[in-house]
């Protein structure tokens, strides 16, 4: 082990020889940077690539930060067709790394950081996000309760529930002011659609969520599970189609981009390949983007809460958390503008 090796790496190689004893030659771990949420490594040996996820150190949300429910979850769909890494194990204490973990196999691929996919041809920018609607079109399709999920969350009501835990987030988090996410929130409880539908919803299903094969536009894993629960699929949906509505400076939109150009399908030619794919007829609502939009707000707002707390995974974690406020507009324009051209 090297200095700038995390202190509990001995013990982490410790605990995985013997859970693994096949394992051959040192640990080599290394921290992968880029997100905001549980922090990630690298554990490489001489015979084995993983990947271990943790909770992060220090106070967090209540709910927040679920690796266990992440790890149950890809271990459920392991054999649902959709595409999740294979995972090896989940350690509940906190003796070996600070906070719970758990283990997965490395899947080799692609990992999109940049929404409008520079250096790429249009063609293969157009496959892409067809392949990630149809891969969201996948996970709504699995039955739930045949994967043993039943349990994962409750049938209906999603939004009330969701409403009300991010409502609890965003006391909780709260740094600042932020009327818009107030009046969000307010708008959204008065507007609850009657729909029931339960699908497994991912939670944050976006591009940089995806792993892509090598060299072809294909779908390989679905990553990031913390938020995963049974739920509504139009809360995926909108979620994911939150880019189109936003700008490059917000957090990697693509509003404005000449798509045409770009190979990129519009909002609207990308939600009919998913409903296409997915054999499903609703079809997202304002309510359903504000809703979105609402929690991209608290969302940033909690990261504002970790930098000032000093726990923050990532290095730009205050002006991330800036974007709190151009999101919570966002969300208020999508109850203004029914009709999203793009």
């Amino acid at each position: 082990m090297t200095a700038s090796q995390p202190e509990f790496a001995p013990r982490l190689e410790a605990f995985l020889r013997v859970q693994l004893p096949i394992l051959s030659g040192p640990m080599r771990l290394q921290a992968i940077g880029g997100g905001q949420s549980n922090p990630t490594f690298f554990v490489d040996f001489d015979n084995r690539r993983m990947v271990l996820r943790k909770k992060p150190e220090g106070d967090v949300l209540p709910s927040a930060h679920a690796v266990d429910r992440e790890y149950r979850v890809m271990r459920a769909l392991s054999s649902s067709g959709l595409p999740v890494p294979p995972t090896v194990l989940y350690h509940a204490g906190d003796e070996v790394v600070g906070t719970p973990f758990y283990v997965m196999d490395r899947v080799e691929g692609r990992v999109f950081a940049d929404n409008a996919l520079p250096g790429m041809e249009p063609a293969e920018r157009r496959a892409i996000y067809l392949a990630m609607a149809e891969t969201m079109a996948c996970l709504h399709r699995v039955d739930w309760r045949a994967a043993g999920l039943a349990d994962f969350g409750k049938e209906g009501q999603f939004f009330q529930r969701q409403l009300r835990r991010w409502t609890q987030q965003w006391a909780l988090s709260k740094t600042r002011e932020n009327p818009a996410i107030d009046e969000l929130i307010a708008w959204l409880g008065a507007h609850m659609p009657d729909d029931d539908t339960t699908t497994i919803a991912h939670g944050d299903f976006k591009l940089n969520n995806l792993m892509f094969h090598p060299t072809e536009p294909r779908v390989v894993a679905v990553l990031d599970w913390e938020l995963s629960t049974l739920g509504h699929p139009l809360a995926d949906v909108a979620f994911n189609t939150v880019p189109w509505r936003t700008l490059p400076t917000e957090f990697g939109g693509i509003r404005g981009l000449d798509l045409a150009a770009l190979g990129i399908p519009t909002e609207r030619d990308y939600l009919a390949h998913y409903h296409r794919d997915s054999g499903r007829g609703e079809q997202p609502e304002p309510f359903h983007w504000a809703f979105a939009f609402m929690r991209w707000a608290v969302i940033f707002e909690g990261i504002a809460a970790r930098a000032q707390r000093g726990n923050a995974v990532a290095d730009n974690a205050a002006e991330v958390g800036a974007l709190s406020i151009a999101m919570a507009r966002r969300g208020l324009e999508a109850i203004n503008t029914p009709v999203f051209n793009v």
